[in-house]
């Protein structure tokens, strides 16, 4: 037979369990603005933030999408990395209050959330930005454009560049760039073919800039 006690026990454990759920229930995925090229540092500190303030239960997740990339180095080689997809935002899956929203904006290289400006009553200056949450939709986009992109391919290489052929039938030859397809993974360059300035489709391992 079940005592008083236990039934308030379980009602207890019950209501906790509801609320996390709840919790976990309202939480939605905001973008966060950050100073360029610290995204990586701003999720770093904010994951250390969100263990030292006791939020776990509320702020959830710290992601920066991205999508894979390869790097095709001066010497042709080719380097794989990630490109993010958006530069500049980090995302947090959160339950918005006054605890978690200090938490987040007070992390260093934090600018802002994204949101809706509010103005100002009287005086001048700029008004409080309220955080406005993600649509389900855009969630679901970013991250389906994330995980299915095909590898971004990027070249240091630009239409008015000069470079050497390094393989292929035209090999030693020297040219320079007039149009880079990173989709398909080669440029056009014109060579001096016979004493004639000829165009040649190359591919980019196959190419070497020049200094």
């Amino acid at each position: 037979m079940t005592s008083a006690t236990d039934k308030g026990h379980n009602l207890a454990l019950q209501s906790e369990e509801n609320s996390e759920t709840s919790a976990k229930t309202e939480a939605r995925w905001y973008a966060v603005q950050v100073a360029s090229g610290c995204e990586k540092r701003v999720k770093t500190n904010l994951e250390q933030r969100i263990q030292t303030f006791d939020v776990a239960d509320k702020i959830l997740q710290v992601e920066i999408p991205h999508t894979p990339a390869v790097k095709i180095r001066k010497d042709g080689s080719r380097q794989h990395t990630e490109e993010k997809v958006f530069p500049g935002y980090v995302l947090v899956k959160m339950v918005m209050d006054d605890d978690t929203w200090q938490v987040v904006r007070n992390t260093s290289h934090v600018i802002n959330f994204v949101g809706a400006e509010q103005k100002r009553g009287s005086g001048k200056g700029r008004g409080h930005v309220k955080p406005v949450p993600l649509s389900h939709a855009e969630v679901e986009r970013i991250f389906k454009q994330a995980s299915e992109q095909e590898p971004i391919v990027k070249i240091d290489m630009a239409a008015g560049d000069k470079i050497v052929v390094l393989s292929g039938p035209f090999k030693d030859f020297e040219g320079e760039v007039i149009e880079v397809s990173p989709e398909r993974s080669k440029l056009k360059a014109l060579l001096s073919i016979f004493g004639r300035d000829t165009p040649v489709e190359l591919e980019f391992n196959q190419v070497q800039k020049q200094s």
